[in-house]
């Protein structure tokens, strides 16, 4: 598809680690949308494994580099803020010197390449935020903070170097200005973003057997204990007694060793529970199969806290599955309570209770379902994604960024 009217521009994105996730689901839509668009793309990363990645990463739709593949996420399991710092900066000193001039360039999640990204002409930079980094990093003593002081600063200092700043809600949108106060009182604001899901990619055609799912990275700040202390209550109550099962799904990535130790909690959680037979774990599951556990799932229960965004949800609901979330950040903005699933507070009974009713109701879940996928059709495709980034692609080119 040709860019009408508008001229094809040379586009890199960098991003830290192209695994499975969600920021690295939007990178690749980004990446293939504004393909679409007529733009040439390249993807520049420091890791790309073609056995744990997304398909569309190696479809020849944009180009994908490697560079700094052989430095270290960590040292000992400690400093990984410092040594995502030093792979991106490696990879954007390779851009820098490696490569012809680009129009546009996105950074994305680690902001302190922004700086050297702008000498590169014309330096049109646009930083994408998911989560401003120093909220997520652990203060917790002495040591850490006087380590995390000047990340903190260097963050602030070199995201508002950006020529645009997006973020993934409106709830990032706000946490950006109650943290970087000093790029606020600026007026510098982020524009949202919103990720997206292809809307096609999910079958019309699907099932909703007694099978709760959970999709999501094994990593404790995903809270997936909670899917499985909800479902042995949904057991212990008695409701259970339709032979429901539960799946837990996602990424899981062996190079980490909380992913490891994770998945061997929560297989003990469900021990202890007394629901170790009816709880299955999938890991890495690949695009296709993660599709037919959404076609054959009863619903889907999203279980972090204040999530940024979440893409799982929009998944879900692209499947016609009803969505039980936690009634806080990214999901308050996308699962319409009651109308495509359920907001509740993040306990097992409250959980439990919304399980229960859809298991209860055999056409509650396929009501919710139809008006699931009407919804993020409307709101959250990728063309309605693509369609957005493009024009602040070429704003930003042309200077008109408000």
């Amino acid at each position: 598809m040709e860019n009408k009217g508008h001229r094809k521009l040379k586009v890199a994105i960098i991003h830290p680690d192209l695994g499975i996730g969600g920021a690295e689901r939007l990178i690749v839509d980004a990446a293939v949308e504004l393909a679409s668009h007529g733009h040439s793309v390249h993807v520049f990363t420091a890791h790309h494994d073609k056995s744990r990645c997304f398909e569309e990463t190696m479809s020849g739709k944009f180009q994908v580099a490697v560079y700094g593949s052989f430095l270290p996420r960590h040292l000992f399991y400690r400093f990984h803020a410092v040594c995502a710092y030093i792979r991106c900066i490696f990879v954007t000193l390779c851009v820098l010197f490696m490569w012809p001039s680009f129009d546009i360039i996105v950074a994305d999640q680690v902001s302190v390449v922004v700086p050297l990204l702008k000498l590169k002409r014309p330096g049109k930079v646009i930083f994408y935020c998911h989560f401003p980094d120093l909220l997520l990093a652990q203060h917790t003593t002495w040591l850490r903070r006087m380590y995390r002081k000047p990340i903190d600063l260097l963050e602030e200092k070199t995201t508002g170097m950006a020529n645009l700043i997006l973020v993934n809600s409106r709830f990032t949108k706000s946490t950006f200005a109650t943290t970087f106060r000093g790029l606020h009182s600026r007026g510098i604001e982020p524009a949202v973003l919103y990720p997206a899901v292809n809307v096609s990619q999910f079958s019309e055609q699907c099932s909703y057997k007694p099978n709760f799912l959970s999709i999501n990275r094994f990593e404790r700040k995903k809270n997936l204990q909670l899917a499985i202390s909800a479902f042995a209550l949904l057991s212990y109550s008695g409701t259970n007694s339709y032979g429901a099962t539960l799946t837990i799904a996602g990424g899981f990535d062996k190079r980490l060793n909380e992913n490891v130790e994770y998945l061997e909690e929560l297989k003990q959680l469900a021990e202890v529970n007394g629901v170790s037979n009816r709880v299955m774990f999938v890991t890495s599951c690949s695009t296709q199969e993660r599709n037919a556990l959404l076609s054959q799932c009863l619903c889907v229960l999203y279980t972090p806290e204040n999530e940024h965004f979440g893409i799982v949800p929009l998944e879900a609901m692209a499947s016609q599955k009803p969505v039980i979330a936690c009634n806080s950040g990214g999901p308050m903005e996308t699962v319409k309570n009651e109308v495509t699933g359920f907001l509740c507070e993040p306990t097992p009974s409250e959980f439990s209770k919304a399980m229960a009713k859809l298991l209860s109701d055999g056409e509650l879940a396929v009501r919710m379902g139809r008006e699931a996928r009407h919804h993020v059709a409307e709101l959250f495709s990728t063309k309605t994604f693509g369609n957005q980034l493009n024009r602040y692609v070429l704003d930003t080119y042309h200077h008109r960024i408000e």
